[in-house]
């Protein structure tokens, strides 16, 4: 009887409810920081009563290394990665730009070249020259060579520039990636100030002691 007595007051013991008190000392501070949320789980049930328990989340930082990798194994990735889609239509955009430029003068340049070198080698089979006389004939023999290798010239140089300026976009967004995840958590404040306080200069060997004014700059 008494062995019985003994496991009841065992068990009310180990179910009786937890006092407010204790439930305090359970809880877990969460640092005021506006960066960070938080998300309660439950974590056990006593009586009728559920307690649960908060789980703090890091506010995100890219790396700077893995947005330059993602950048340059596929251009706008590394932007992707950083969070900042609004930035994706620019840079695809951009390329469209390159690439219409890139076909647009490498389709001149490729008539023109092979105008001129039909216009060259004095051979009367070959008169891919005429798609540009609209069948007129040619009175001019000197002015019209210069023509087709001014043309020519002329849009291979633009070709050339097409394809360095798709290098240098593609550049670009590897730089912007890097220094976009370099700058996500820099803090602009709202508060820039202008400080001016006295103050005193020490004694040193090879000066007096001296005073002034300082200025200090907030921002």
């Amino acid at each position: 009887m008494k062995s019985c007595i003994i496991s009841i007051l065992l068990l009310c013991a180990l179910i009786h409810p937890v006092s407010a008190q204790e439930t305090d000392s359970l809880a877990i501070d969460i640092p005021a920081d506006t960066s960070l949320f938080t998300q309660s789980i439950p974590v056990g049930k006593i009586g009728s009563e559920t307690y649960t328990d908060t789980l703090v989340n890091p506010k995100f930082s890219p790396n700077p290394t893995k947005a330059v990798i993602f950048s340059a194994v596929f251009p706008g990735l590394g932007q992707v990665y950083n969070r900042k889609y609004w930035k994706l239509p620019i840079i695809y955009g951009g390329f469209m730009g390159c690439a219409y430029a890139i076909s647009f003068n490498s389709r001149y340049y490729r008539d023109y070249s092979n105008a001129y070198l039909d216009w060259t080698d004095n051979d009367p089979n070959t008169q891919s020259y005429n798609d540009f006389t609209y069948g007129k004939p040619i009175t001019d023999t000197v002015w019209f060579s210069n023509v087709l290798k001014r043309k020519k010239d002329y849009y291979r140089r633009y070709r050339d520039l097409s394809y360095i300026v798709t290098a240098g976009l593609y550049v670009i967004c590897m730089i912007d990636a890097y220094v976009d995840a370099q700058l996500f958590d820099f803090d602009i404040s709202q508060d820039l100030s202008l400080r001016v306080e006295p103050a005193i200069f020490e004694r040193t060997r090879y000066n007096r002691r001296s005073f002034g004014l300082q200025c200090s700059f907030t921002f």
